[in-house]
């Protein structure tokens, strides 16, 4: 049940990028099930196993709820060729990982393999990090505990739970892209 993106958004507002985005739970259809409304658009995403959450905690697999900020955008350019938008893209490495160990230093952090710590593969054949977006959950200040490697990226094709991430299907964050900026606040709640 995956809602296209219709209507498109007028050309000035794709210009200027959204100044927000809104994250929902829709009911009826399991915790992990969601709409991302842009502007006058709906988009069907999957969340985190156990929903969304107010007080997150790592492995708890919810998605936090807040107001977060893009902090940094990446794809992978053996995969898809350079993005275009407000954002400034870096290329995925194989080497890139995410630390999601409370007990390190490096905890929600971007780090580079190998590590001894507990961490996330960014680098990974399933294509749900193609394009990933990091938001800045739990970041300032970071606690340890608090839940790490919160994203924006590409969701599987039955849109099953996240971790705690929002996922899109792929075309439609490719074509949320020029509607993106680092001024865009995602809304989750």
């Amino acid at each position: 049940m995956r809602k296209r993106i219709t209507p498109a958004l007028p050309k000035k507002q794709v210009r200027a990028g959204l100044s927000r985005l809104a994250v929902r739970q829709v009911a009826g259809l399991g915790k992990h099930r969601g709409r991302l409304h842009a502007g006058p658009l709906a988009i069907a995403c999957a969340l985190g196993a156990s929903g969304i959450r107010i007080g997150k905690r790592e492995g708890d697999h919810a998605t936090p709820a807040g107001r977060y900020r893009i902090l940094e955008a990446r794809f992978r350019a053996d995969r898809l060729s350079r993005p275009r938008g407000h954002l400034k893209f870096r290329v995925l490495r194989q080497t890139d990982g995410w630390c999601d160990d409370p007990l390190a230093a490096a905890y929600n952090r971007a780090v580079q393999l190998p590590v001894d710590a507990g961490h996330e593969t960014m680098w990974r054949a399933d294509g749900l990090y193609d394009l990933v977006f990091v938001l800045d959950y739990n970041v300032l200040p970071r606690r340890k505990g608090f839940g790490s490697a919160i994203f924006l990226h590409c969701a599987r094709e039955n849109f099953g739970p996240t971790e705690g991430c929002v996922a899109l299907a792929r075309a439609d964050l490719r074509r949320l892209l020029p509607m993106l900026s680092a001024k865009t606040h995602i809304i989750i709640g």
